[in-house]
């Protein structure tokens, strides 16, 4: 029996979450839910221990998405430690892709998940003064007398680089043995950052240089971005820091057909927890129309990770037959089903 905690979120991602947890036990797997209310129900302090010690008492969290109601989520990324936050970007027939040709299109971003600017730390730019820093850019000490004028602290450190690059390798590795490309690519401001993302380039180089099976390339972050909308078919497995693999993960979302249908997964050494990438749509809450899709596919990379691998793979082709049958999607997809309808519709094909 595995303990799994579902956190529903906030505005409309309770709406995706509840219809998903359906179908997954209409799986009738040996999986033991620990639900939560959605974050606007939540009772302050008493709710967070809670939710905390439920984790640590879990084997995994199905979480959707949250606009700041739903407190404690950090404790997933940086308590646990879960420092690769893996994310397909997989096209396949029934998604309303922008693109003429998005057929093929599958590879998987690897995003750095515990530092870069993500660390939150912010402080007016004068804190910076005892250091007399030199710029760069201008050859000239830091100006720090602005007083209005703030930074924000950017951490890229050896050990957290090596470890995303390292499960991207191992991914890649993984996806080789079964048809795909074989291949790493990596991206970062390394021509402007020489320091920072000058680091995580160098170490990521060095990590894949232990895979010789491997093929291996990188670009500059602004070229990479141009090269995802332009190439997507080229790619299998990239590796990025936090801001730009949040930020071009979106984007490559885009290139199928939108974030509803844009799954995650967070790993560390001893845990990880499953997330759709998408936000928690307040502007639809209420109308019972959110896409399902990306919850239910993180939820299908959970059961994998669980060892419920069998029961992953029933839950990907109903879903794929689902969106090849194209009479049951929701809106935003062109459909006119409801979250609840979509979902019925995946556990009549399970």
């Amino acid at each position: 029996m595995k303990k799994v905690v579902v956190l529903p979120g906030d505005d409309a991602a309770p709406e995706a979450m509840e219809p998903a947890v359906a179908v997954l036990r209409a799986l009738e797997l040996d999986i033991d839910f620990v639900q939560f209310p959605p974050g606007e129900q939540w009772i302050k302090g008493e709710t967070v221990s809670r939710v905390r010690a439920a984790i640590d008492a879990s084997d995994s969290t199905l979480f959707d998405a949250t606009s700041g109601k739903t407190q404690g989520i950090g404790y997933l990324r940086w308590g646990k430690g879960t420092y690769a936050n893996v994310r397909p970007v997989r096209w396949q027939p029934g998604y309303r892709s922008p693109l003429k040709q998005p057929e093929g299109i599958d590879f998987v971003i690897v995003r750095e998940n515990l530092e870069d600017l993500y660390l939150g730390v912010e402080a007016p730019l004068s804190a910076l003064a005892p250091a007399h820093l030199m710029s760069h850019s201008t050859g000239k000490p830091l100006d720090t007398a602005d007083e209005r004028a703030q930074i924000a602290v950017k951490v890229i450190s050896e050990k957290n680089t090596r470890r995303a690059a390292r499960f991207a390798c191992e991914l890649a590795m993984r996806r080789k043995a079964t048809g795909g490309k074989g291949k790493v690519t990596c991206s970062s401001k390394y021509n402007m950052l020489r320091h920072t993302d000058g680091l995580f380039r160098r170490v990521v180089e060095e990590t894949v240089a232990g895979y010789p099976e491997l093929k291996y390339e990188q670009y500059i972050v602004d070229d990479f971005a141009r090269r995802i909308v332009q190439t997507p078919h080229d790619l299998d497995v990239v590796v990025l820091p936090n801001l730009y693999g949040d930020i071009l993960s979106d984007a490559a979302a885009g290139l199928i057909g939108g974030l509803g249908l844009a799954p995650s997964g967070c790993f560390g050494d001893d845990y990880a927890y499953f997330e759709a990438v998408h936000g928690s749509a307040p502007d639809i809450r209420g109308m019972g129309i959110i896409n399902p899709t990306a919850t239910l596919m993180s939820a299908e990379m959970m059961l994998s990770y669980l060892g419920f691998s069998s029961a992953a793979e029933r839950l990907r082709g109903a879903i794929a037959q689902v969106y090849a049958e194209g009479k049951t999607l929701t809106p935003d997809q062109g459909g006119r089903a409801s979250s609840k309808e979509f979902c019925s519709a995946v556990i009549d094909r399970l």
